[in-house]
């Protein structure tokens, strides 16, 4: 699948399985993890996708990236 690169803006592949995300015109190379932490660290836009890979937010507040 074809993906927008974080890094150079340029198209990049994402893995069929989502287990990576590589760009041959910067050598981004990382899992779609990095990746998608990578992408709400550089837009705030997105940061609240970081909230799907955590598995508890009981007793937990607000924060800011860097709480992550």
């Amino acid at each position: 699948m074809k993906i927008k690169c974080p890094k150079c803006e340029k198209i990049a592949e994402l893995g069929d399985d989502f287990s990576y995300v590589k760009c041959s015109h910067c050598s981004l190379d990382m899992s779609y993890g990095e990746y998608v932490k990578f992408i709400a660290y550089k837009d705030a836009r997105y940061s609240d996708v970081l909230g799907d890979y955590v598995s508890d937010t009981k007793g937990t507040t607000p924060g800011t990236l860097d709480d992550w």
